[in-house]
């Protein structure tokens, strides 16, 4: 049987989620991830990966509507999976299910309505109008009306199960191949050029409600010996260029997932500083599962699930509070036998927890159900 996965926008980083759920169904079933292509190219992180991808180049303008009927041409499983509750992969979901009827699951992981809260009332007027993006608020506040369409929902967050119900699926790794015994620590700090600094991590795509800014104060409170090494920056977006001139801060561009175990294992402690505002309300960072899967000790701020994640197997500091966030940082650099505890039991709660064997359990028995269902 073959299952079509729908993503948003297969050039940025709403790609993440759609290629972990293919790699969970695929153990089983054929599977291909297929949607638009907004930017230059496929996410740099999932090229060269084992998903199987089919794209179709679009811009963001009213001439979309014109590529709908090819990228429907290639939905062609007979599940569908749509990842993220946007126009560009639910609508698209919903459009294909009634060329042919076939079951639709929607995989929310992100409150999309809320990335467009954060800008206050007259900003949010200024993007209702915004009505030639086909992602915009105006289209994903509909698609989040048709939601209760789906014929099954998974959610990735307590917040996300409370808003719009389903199944919770959280953010998980494979802790089979993400075993920190099979890498080489001495090699991934050389090739980070650390030499004998400690090293505070942020892993993943920086923007300003992850905090990385606190996290370049923090760090920057610690005094020298100590590098914040940001590890997935795309040098083109964001504050790369003025974080690259910042003495304590080394900058990686984006790398291929599966050599995420690589450069993570280099680092004393991780760091993941998220932001108290409607965009992470509902979020559950993947980098903590990262950090967790490899056994890394972890400093991050009591925002959505991370304090119950989190518990007892990790550091949390209130999101914004940077003296706070530096002595969590500095209390597991000065202390490495709690540190490596720490990071000791984040890799047993994430192979407890949050590992392909516990989602996959989960999954499974859906879309065996929607299969039957759909067979009766």
């Amino acid at each position: 049987m073959k299952i079509s996965i729908l993503a948003s926008d297969l050039s940025d980083n709403a790609t993440g989620r759609a290629d972990l759920l293919a790699r969970l169904l695929s153990s089983r079933y054929e599977v291909d991830v297929v949607g638009p292509q907004f930017g230059e190219g496929l996410w740099a992180p999932s090229r060269d990966g084992p998903v199987a991808y089919r794209s179709v180049r679009a811009g963001r303008d009213p001439g979309f509507a014109r590529h709908v009927p090819e990228l429907l041409a290639l939905v062609d499983g007979e599940i569908l999976v749509a990842s993220k509750p946007r126009p560009t992969s639910f609508g698209l979901g919903l459009l294909a299910r009634a060329r042919r009827r076939r079951p639709l699951v929607l995989d929310i992981d992100d409150w999309e309505v809320g990335f467009f809260y954060r800008s206050g009332a007259w900003g949010r007027v200024g993007r209702a109008l915004n009505l030639a993006n086909p992602n915009g608020l105006p289209w994903t506040w509909l698609a989040e009306k048709l939601i209760c369409r789906a014929d099954a929902i998974t959610v990735a967050s307590r917040f996300l199960e409370c808003r719009f119900g389903g199944t919770l699926l959280p953010h998980v790794r494979d802790t089979e191949a993400w075993d920190p015994a099979r890498y080489d620590r001495a090699d991934a700090r050389a090739r980070q050029g650390v030499g004998a600094n400690k090293v505070v991590m942020f892993l993943g795509t920086p923007r300003g409600h992850k905090g990385v800014d606190d996290l370049i104060d923090a760090v920057g409170l610690l005094g020298p010996g100590v590098v914040l090494a940001l590890v997935g920056v795309d040098p083109a977006r964001g504050g790369a260029p003025r974080w690259s001139r910042i003495p304590h801060v080394r900058v990686t561009g984006e790398i291929p997932f599966d050599d995420v175990p690589r450069y993570l294992v280099a680092a004393d402690v991780v760091a993941v500083p998220q932001r108290d505002t409607t965009d992470t309300v509902a979020q559950v960072p993947a980098k903590l599962f990262d950090a967790m899967a490899l056994a890394r000790p972890i400093v991050s701020t009591s925002v959505s699930m991370i304090p119950e994640i989190l518990d007892g197997c990790g550091l949390v500091v209130e999101p914004g509070d940077v003296p706070a966030l530096a002595g969590a940082i500095k209390r597991l650099l000065d202390n490495a036998e709690e540190a490596a505890a720490l990071g000791q039991r984040a890799r047993e709660r994430c192979e407890a927890r949050y590992s392909f064997r516990v989602a996959r359990a989960t999954l499974f028995p859906l879309i065996e159900r929607l299969t039957a269902r759909r067979s009766a």
